[in-house]
């Protein structure tokens, strides 16, 4: 029921938001320029890793050596107005009508960070990764990663089609009063670790 559900929805959420899509494609090509679409791989269910998609939020700026500045220097106003509103998460829709990520799970993280975990948060991968999740609703960004991955793990453990609903319905309460949304909205490999138990 999970698999149809999402299928369906995605199906019909691709279809009446593409006019959407195609407006915040335009805008981030004229404010970032192109590849208008972000592809990074991410680890899906059972660590499996899959092609996720977002719109781009950030500019292409190195340093003298080539590398990549960190994010903060990278994101403009524009790109955070698209994370604020997650209007950068809706080509992941894609991923879900393909059936790479769900509606509603833990969301999915870097590929570096796999080693990283204790036995208790790998759990979290039990699921398929999703757009919005327990976390999500539950403090977003304002929560520390322990008590993300712990919500992570509640929900593996708990998840139903329900639950699912009702999350949906939380995230575009809290995507309208843009809650849970920090001024970094970014997270180093380092943070990471340090949050880590």
């Amino acid at each position: 029921m999970k698999r149809l559900f999402d299928f369906l929805v995605a199906f019909s959420a691709l279809l009446t938001l593409l006019p959407l899509l195609i407006l915040v494609a335009i805008l981030v090509y004229l404010y970032l320029g192109g590849p208008v679409i972000f592809s990074q791989t991410r680890p899906g269910l059972h660590a499996k890793p899959f092609r996720m998609y977002k719109f781009r939020t950030m500019r292409d700026l190195r340093d003298t050596n080539g590398c990549l500045l960190d994010d903060e220097q990278r994101i403009t106003a524009f790109g955070r107005f698209l994370r604020s509103t997650s209007l950068d998460e809706l080509p992941e829709l894609w991923n879900v009508l393909i059936g790479d990520m769900s509606l509603v799970g833990p969301r999915p993280l870097l590929m570096e960070y796999l080693p990283l975990y204790n036995e208790v948060q790998a759990t979290r991968h039990e699921a398929k990764p999703g757009i919005t999740g327990w976390a999500q609703i539950n403090g977003r960004n304002a929560v520390s990663w322990e008590q993300k991955f712990s919500l992570d793990c509640w929900y593996v453990k708990n998840q139903s089609l329900k639950l699912d609903l009702l999350i949906l319905l939380k995230t575009v309460q809290k995507v309208i009063k843009r809650e849970g949304i920090t001024a970094k909205d970014s997270v180093t490999v380092d943070k990471f670790k340090g949050n880590l138990k």
